[in-house]
């Protein structure tokens, strides 16, 4: 994802994981645990690319389902 800041393109950019149907942003993590620094990146793709909802999942959760996240913007 390009970072374009006052009309130029930056060098560098963002990387999201999975972007689904522009609808969905997907951020897939493994570690012991979900730090606030993971919800932030999150955030900041959302604002960036101007999609409503984001998805952080971490695979290290001994059930799936206490691993998700759900993060909107703009709400």
């Amino acid at each position: 994802m390009p970072v374009i800041w006052k009309g130029k393109t930056m060098d560098m950019g963002f990387r999201t994981d999975l972007i689904v149907e522009n609808k969905v942003i997907v951020e897939l993590k493994s570690v012991e645990q979900v730090a606030s620094v993971h919800s932030k990146q999150l955030l900041t793709y959302l604002k960036l690319t101007g999609i409503k909802l984001g998805l952080l999942i971490n695979f290290n959760s001994p059930l799936i389902k206490t691993g998700i996240t759900r993060i909107v913007n703009g709400l």
